[in-house]
């Protein structure tokens, strides 16, 4: 267990009124809200996100581009896809620019340009538990905060952006 950086004496507890944690010295019965001086504030940051459980669940959205290695070279675009991995990183990356950019959503380009069935959804795979998609594509869902899109993710299915939706 991470140590909680508090200076001796100190413990963190919950408020079951205010649904938040406050910071208790038994000694002196002293409470406060915020960290009392001589806190470790990194520590304390590392001892909470400890705390914090990984989702049971998340909800994704994707922009998939296959290749000539893919398990299933072919798509509702393209019966026979030919490109080469590296074509298909390639295009990804320039998907990832306009992206980042602000011209275009993740969700409005795989509308157009992903080879998976859920473009019509605008790429949205609904909500998943771990064990249902494949492992590296998984890790980058679980990985991500809410709203954030993932660099390219490579999985037997071809090359991906993934944006957590929840």
């Amino acid at each position: 267990m991470v140590a909680t950086g508090l200076p001796e004496g100190w413990e963190i507890r919950k408020s079951k009124t205010h649904n938040r944690h406050y910071y208790f010295n038994p000694s002196t019965k002293q409470s406060v809200w915020d960290p009392p001086e001589g806190t470790n504030t990194d520590q304390l940051k590392e001892y909470f996100s400890a705390l914090k459980e990984e989702p049971t669940q998340v909800r994704a959205a994707h922009l998939l581009v296959k290749h000539n290695q893919s398990r299933n070279p072919s798509s509702w675009k393209n019966d026979n896809i030919t490109i080469s991995k590296q074509e298909a990183i390639d295009i990804l990356k320039g998907y990832e620019q306009r992206i980042k950019s602000g011209e275009v959503t993740l969700t409005d380009l795989a509308q157009t340009e992903s080879d998976c069935s859920s473009h019509k959804r605008g790429g949205d795979l609904g909500f998943f538990t771990k064990g249902q998609m494949q492992p590296p594509f998984e890790k980058a869902a679980f990985g991500l905060k809410v709203g954030e899109m993932s660099g390219i993710v490579e999985t037997n299915s071809g090359v991906h952006l993934v944006q957590r939706l929840g």
